[in-house]
């Protein structure tokens, strides 16, 4: 068991939702339950994956909800790059956000490969 908290990927992830959370703030109000919804949650799956793979019994589990928290990365990517084609968010807003998912997925890879390893 690992004490997430202290997971440099948790704490990221964790910068990424609150991103996301002011990002879409001023989202539509007819996205309530579209994108903005569909934003947050795919933010908030990816810490929320992370700390519940940290407090699982084996390695092999961590790395199961790593994967998860990766495809909820992707998802989250898949959604900034819509939220900007449709005009909801800036390139200025955008960008720094899918740069920090883009780092958190690098070190989730890196992360599986260092529990494959032990």
């Amino acid at each position: 068991m690992h004490k997430f908290e202290e997971l440099k990927i948790w704490q990221k992830a964790m910068d990424v939702t609150e991103n996301c959370y002011r990002a879409t703030e001023n989202f539509p109000k007819e996205e309530k339950f579209g994108l903005t919804s569909q934003v947050r949650r795919s933010a908030v799956s990816i810490p929320s994956n992370i700390a519940e793979g940290a407090g699982r019994n084996t390695n092999g589990e961590f790395k199961q909800f790593l994967g998860i928290a990766n495809g909820s990365s992707f998802e989250l990517l898949t959604q900034l790059y819509l939220s900007k084609r449709l005009n909801l968010l800036t390139e200025e807003v955008a960008r720094p956000i899918i740069s920090e998912v883009i780092e958190v997925t690098k070190m989730n890879y890196s992360l599986q490969r260092t529990l494959k390893k032990s």
